[in-house]
């Protein structure tokens, strides 16, 4: 049963950071080559369509995760599961405190509607994606480190 956990987490998590990994190093790059109202309007939906995935995503993750470390508590790299839960927490605390305000505003733009300073709001919103994807890239590598 536990491998069967390990295995599942892991690939859960690890496709949760490749989607992130995407939308940081391919979507934004293509988002960003758009035409003015056409970037806006894709990282709008964007925001949107994920918003409504991802702290589903996370939360399961983090769930998976815990359930591994509890279950595997006697067994070798159970520090290492702990470590990967305590930045899965921390993904999910920057994601409610810096990336879903903006996110949440981002959402409802239209070219009609968005503030004079919504690149600006873009750009911070993409600089805390950026520490958020490498805390995950380092929650991912211990549970894989975890599981040798």
């Amino acid at each position: 049963m536990l491998s069967t956990l390990e295995v599942i987490t892991t690939v859960v998590v690890g496709l949760m950071v490749g989607v992130e990994f995407s939308v940081a190093f391919v979507m934004n790059p293509i988002f960003n080559a758009l035409p003015e109202d056409s970037n806006q309007q894709a990282h709008s939906h964007g925001g949107r369509m994920l918003g409504a995935v991802m702290p589903v995503w996370y939360i399961g993750s983090l769930v998976l995760v815990a359930v591994w470390a509890i279950v595997g508590w006697h067994h070798q790299g159970t520090g290492l599961v702990v470590t990967a839960a305590g930045l899965l927490i921390l993904s999910v605390i920057m994601s409610i405190l810096l990336l879903v305000p903006i996110n949440n505003q981002g959402k409802t733009w239209t070219p009609e509607n968005r503030p004079a300073d919504w690149k600006e709001q873009m750009n911070r919103w993409n600089r805390y994606h950026y520490v958020r994807v490498a805390v995950i890239i380092a929650a991912f590598t211990l549970l894989v480190a975890a599981l040798v």
